[in-house]
């Protein structure tokens, strides 16, 4: 536990605390009334009604449009299903930046529906809200379809059987057992959306902000840093109640509820009305999952000759240092440090967890149980902080011997790195705690040292877990984008960084470039999640009770 702990301390709650004390502390004295004085601001109380208002209008959106999918994936059986669901998770893998141009290619000025019919939609919140959809339908999908397909499909017979007209049986037995699901889900995508900063960013201009979006305005623009630490704390504060409520679904799905075998629940659609909800799902995943990818892509290919492929190779582009293609070696150069990192402190931790003891009782909670849960919380607590008060954290506190790394590149795979230590963690803590301990005892009796232990009974249980872990820590380093903005050197540009730079300037060259180096970023998240799919366990139900682990997955 003391490695994980001091990884924390050092990379995270040090720079966080660096940084909200600058912001609130004046000549050794902290100013506390500077809390209340930013939070009566007009446009800070708008971007805090903004952030909560456009997070319930995507749950909610998120919700109506998913939930059909859910029960398609849960309890149908059709060719095609399994592509079809590893299509559905594509988007949430997705760097923020990629899903950001792929629907300014969409909805944007030139974009398709432009052209077509002379509709725009970005910098509207529409675009945001669609963008959310996009990015969270795996969510409900998968984290309310793992369960649905597991419930006992007689139980709502039985119900039927006994005179209850269908909606009423649904209503009764299937919703209050699907209940903590959806609710988990819901959070799920309250959280993201309520963190949402690269949608913004890109779709939203300058007329829509969202906290995170708002944290790196004062930072790096405006350089008020009272002002994005009072945001940093409220944005903590509402976040560690989220997750709050999120364990406790989660507990409540995992106790309340005994499954059957998912495979036995899926039957082929019958009736007029399961055929045409199939359809309806097979129409909404095209339109709202593939088409913004699809444009994505033939945008990048409109120039004759792959000319925006070739430009990227150009380092006179003006924009960067280098050519823009070397931000392709940067981030899995980058990234594949960051694996390393996240997979060993994550390991370590989750290693740690199990060897706590642990309450069997269904009463009081014991002091154990509490240790355990606050030191599971505590590695979810990069989750809640804003990326972009870590990134600065870290320029702003990690600059004197012996820490001083501002000119090291080992700086952006530690920012990576904590992102991707949660998903480690909670991909590999349920396999470790289904290793049977006895065998642990019976291999130290016989004099097995510690070492030996974990490498002879362990690790060949959890060999496939530790994979699956460390591509999930891959593909989320890869396309971490709010703290690598700030500690980024313009010279070793990430792939994210590099699309927002060149989005960010005009120019039509710029702007086939940004879809380009996006289309490749896309290609290699969609290779790692096809990797990720072929080791995950091939049953109805993901680990963990469904929910993907991807940009925030199940914790």
């Amino acid at each position: 536990m003391a490695v994980p702990a001091a990884f924390f301390a050092v990379f995270f709650a040090y720079p966080v605390a660096a940084i909200v004390r600058r912001g609130l502390e004046a000549d050794g004295v902290w100013q506390v009334g500077r809390i209340a004085e930013v939070l009566l601001r007009p446009d800070v109380r708008h971007v805090l009604w903004f952030t909560t208002w456009q997070a319930l209008a995507s749950t909610a959106l998120t919700l109506l449009v998913a939930l059909p999918g859910a029960y398609v994936f849960a309890r149908l059986d059709f060719p095609g299903r399994q592509v079809l669901r590893a299509v559905v998770t594509v988007p949430f893998v997705l760097p923020t930046v990629v899903v950001g141009t792929a629907f300014l290619a969409l909805v944007g000025r030139g974009g398709l529906l432009d052209e077509l019919w002379g509709v725009r939609l970005d910098t509207t919140v529409w675009a945001i809200l669609l963008a959310h959809v996009f990015f969270n339908y795996a969510v409900v999908v998968r984290t309310v379809g793992g369960l649905w397909a597991g419930l006992d499909p007689r139980q709502e017979e039985a119900a039927r059987m006994l005179g209850a007209s269908p909606a009423a049986a649904w209503r009764t037995v299937t919703l209050p057992a699907l209940a903590p699901a959806v609710a988990a889900a819901a959070l799920m995508v309250f959280l993201f959306t309520f963190t949402s900063f690269g949608v913004v960013q890109i779709l939203g201009g300058p007329t829509f902000s969202t906290l995170e979006v708002e944290i790196y305005r004062q930072t790096a623009q405006i350089f008020d840093l009272s002002t994005a630490a009072v945001l940093t704390i409220i944005q903590f504060l509402a976040v560690g109640a989220i997750l709050a409520v999120h364990a406790w679904t989660v507990r409540r799905r995992e106790s309340a509820l005994r499954l059957v075998d998912p495979a036995l629940t899926a039957r082929r659609p019958r009736g007029a009305g399961q055929w045409a909800l199939l359809v309806g799902v097979l129409v909404t995943v095209a339109l709202l999952l593939v088409l913004p990818l699809a444009v994505l892509v033939q945008r990048s290919l409109t120039a004759p000759g792959l000319g925006y492929y070739r430009a990227l190779t150009d380092p006179d582009g003006g924009v960067f240092l280098v050519a823009p293609i070397n931000a392709v070696g940067t981030s899995l150069s980058y990234a594949a440090a960051a694996t390393a990192i996240a997979v060993v402190i994550g390991g370590l931790a989750a290693a740690a967890l199990t060897r706590l003891p642990r309450s069997r009782s269904g009463g009081r909670v014991s002091f154990a149980e509490r240790l355990v849960r606050g030191f599971d919380a505590l590695l979810m607590l990069p989750l809640g902080i804003s990326a972009v008060t870590v990134g600065f954290g870290f320029l702003i506190a990690l600059d004197r011997p012996p820490l001083d790394l501002r000119q090291s590149w080992i700086l952006v795979p530690l920012a990576q790195a904590l992102v991707g230590v949660p998903f480690v963690v909670r991909t590999m803590l349920p396999v470790l705690r289904a290793v049977d301990g006895r065998l642990r005892e019976a291999a130290a009796v016989l004099g097995a040292s510690p070492w030996r232990v974990w490498r002879e009974v362990d690790l060949p249980m959890v060999r496939r877990a530790l994979l699956v872990a460390a591509g999930f820590a891959f593909a989320v380093s890869l396309g971490e984008f709010g703290a690598t903005v700030f500690i980024a050197r313009p010279d070793n540009p990430t792939l994210p960084v590099a699309v927002a730079r060149l989005i960010g300037r005009p120019g039509d060259l710029n702007y086939g470039q940004a879809m380009a180096l996006s289309t490749i970023l896309m290609v290699v998240c969609v290779v790692t999640l096809l990797i990720l799919e072929r080791l995950l366990p091939r049953s109805g139900a993901d680990p963990a009770g469904g929910a993907p682990v991807g940009r925030g997955g199940e914790f």
